[in-house]
């Protein structure tokens, strides 16, 4: 198991992945904003099991934001 954390402090503005969705080291998991700009939180490689946040949500740096199988 293995989880998609939060590069930086920031707030969830899209969520592009879904439940069951396979997913790569190279998928636009999230898209989350901090300091005015949009970041790009990549995936890792495996099977989403759990999303962990809801756009708007804010996080903090190092946070799961999805758990992947």
């Amino acid at each position: 198991m293995a989880f998609i954390t939060s590069p930086m402090a920031g707030k969830i503005v899209e969520i592009n992945i879904k439940l069951g969705q396979m997913v790569t080291e190279d998928d636009e998991a999230f898209i989350l904003e901090a300091m005015k700009m949009e970041n790009v939180v990549y995936g890792e490689a495996g099977v989403v099991k759990a999303i962990l946040v809801n756009v708007g949500d804010k996080v903090e740096e190092d946070a799961p934001l999805a758990e992947i199988e």
